[in-house]
């Protein structure tokens, strides 16, 4: 291997990540020289036991020494560890702090040019908030933990979800909020933030030569020219029409209950979602096994699978790696562009 490897975080000990974890070096053996994962021995272990099968874990002193892990075995730097496992399936806060210290650390060496990616298994949003942390998900903590390496407020790094499968991306203008608060953030500052990190994802970082946005509307029949709303009238449009006075190619706002059948079919590269609930549905209903979650906005790139710890099988052996696998190769493809 040559450069420095992916990171990938563990994730929550109690859910599925450590599983999912052993279960791609199986499937992938080829990567076991191209990622360091960072975590506890402990839990890989009991992952391991878990699927029934011996898997060879090789512990390394850190991203460095990743290239000599030989095929098959889960690239291990312990540098986050465990006092005790948590039960299969229950929220704990150790976990929680342990899973987030990862993501920190990962992160951390992202910045230092020490990981090339980060990828992050899933964390439980309801640890994280049994830890004491201030972070509803992945994608805030991530974007506190750089916009303090570049001395920034966290609100001086906007940041965007992008959940992505083979047949359909979708960009969130909003994420981890109550609806009510969703419905807020629909502004105009947000709707040119949202179309910005979009467009200079797909043309600076994936270096498309274009890059076609649709942009969902709020309201049914986006409005109906305000019959049902006048946020299409007010905010959404006028961003647009800001958007493409830009060079930006953006499309709309366009009705949500048809634009993501015009995108899969090929019309659009990408589209705009005015809240999470409304992106990340007719993705996963597309494509769950092999959807990927992005950050856009980041200084590194980081993707994650599009599913949650799956506490109700954590410990069954029965979990699908499929969308790790995603995550990873989406990484390998990010970087491979910007190389």
């Amino acid at each position: 291997m040559t450069g420095a490897p992916i990171a990938i975080t563990m994730g929550d000990a109690a859910g599925i990540g450590p599983e999912l974890i052993v279960r791609l070096f199986q499937r992938r053996p080829d990567w076991s020289s191209r990622c360091v994962v960072i975590g506890d021995q402990a839990a890989l272990r009991r992952a391991a036991r878990a699927i029934g099968e011996p898997v060879p874990i090789a512990e390394v002193d850190g991203p460095a020494h990743a290239a000599d892990v030989p095929p098959g075995a889960v690239p291990l730097w312990p540098a986050v560890t465990l006092s005790r496992l948590p039960a299969w399936g229950q929220v704990d806060a150790a976990a929680g702090r342990a899973a987030a210290d990862a993501v920190v650390l990962a992160a951390q060496c992202a910045l230092r040019g020490e990981v090339a990616a980060v990828v992050t298994a899933p964390l439980a949003k309801a640890a994280l908030a049994a830890a004491g942390l201030p972070y509803p998900g992945h994608t805030e903590l991530l974007q506190a933990v750089a916009a303090q390496h570049l001395g920034l407020p966290p609100e001086r790094l906007p940041v965007r979800m992008m959940l992505s499968n083979p047949q359909l991306r979708t960009v969130l203008v909003s994420i981890h909020v109550s609806l009510r608060q969703a419905l807020e953030l629909v502004t105009p500052a947000n709707l040119d933030e949202t179309l910005r990190i979009t467009h200079a994802h797909f043309t600076r970082v994936l270096g498309w030569p274009g890059c076609r946005i649709a942009v969902a509307g709020l309201n049914p029949h986006a409005g109906e020219d305000g019959l049902f709303g006048r946020e299409e009238l007010d905010i959404i449009a006028p961003a647009v029409a800001r958007a493409r006075a830009a060079g930006i190619d953006a499309h709309g706002p366009l009705p949500p209950d048809t634009v993501f059948w015009r995108a899969r079919q090929g019309e659009f590269d990408v589209v705009i979602a005015q809240y999470h609930d409304q992106g990340l549905i007719p993705v996963k209903v597309t494509g769950l096994a092999d959807g990927v979650n992005s950050t856009l906005g980041l200084p590194f790139v980081r993707t994650s699978p599009d599913h949650g710890t799956a506490f109700d099988i954590a410990g069954r052996g029965c979990a699908d790696p499929s969308s790790l696998q995603a995550a990873v190769a989406a990484a390998l493809e990010v970087l491979q562009a910007r190389a």
